[in-house]
């Protein structure tokens, strides 16, 4: 299970973004994961909500995911297609010479908390008010860590 060391990749980068920014709590951040990333989501869930409750400073930070299409280029005819749907070979020209633009990335694009960092590398995806998840239509999961003590 993979998704144990990935949670354990994006809390540690969310501790950076922490400590350089002197926070005190994390409400939440927002993950954009590919479609063939090879992370299952439900696992990537159930460990971030295990996992969370180790770090003081996000006992209950929630997980939100954004789900990416894969998109696959075909060199041949030049065209885009959804790659889970018609795989490796195009559906337009038959050729196999194609290539993944996207759907394997796995990017933190929001950490919610309500301060200002404009001198943080991350000032852009620190956002301070949850709504903006809530009403963001690509976000299709938000799993909550319910916190406690460490």
């Amino acid at each position: 299970m993979h998704e144990l060391g990935i949670v354990f990749y994006i809390i540690d980068d969310v501790e950076e973004v922490v400590e350089k920014n002197e926070l005190t709590t994390v409400s939440s951040v927002t993950l954009e994961l590919g479609e063939v990333s090879g992370v299952v989501p439900s696992y990537l869930d159930d460990v971030w909500n295990w996992a969370v409750k180790k770090h003081e400073c996000m006992t209950e930070a929630k997980l939100n995911v954004i789900n990416t299409p894969a998109v696959t280029y075909c060199e041949n005819c030049g065209k885009t297609y959804a790659t889970v749907k018609y795989g490796r070979q195009c559906p337009y020209c038959e050729s196999g010479k194609t290539y993944l633009l996207r759907g394997q990335e796995i990017n933190v694009k929001y950490i919610v908390d309500t301060r200002e960092f404009p001198d943080s590398p991350f000032a852009d995806r620190v956002i301070h008010d949850f709504s903006v998840v809530e009403q963001d239509p690509s976000v299709q999961l938000v799993a909550a860590g319910i916190g406690g003590a460490t």
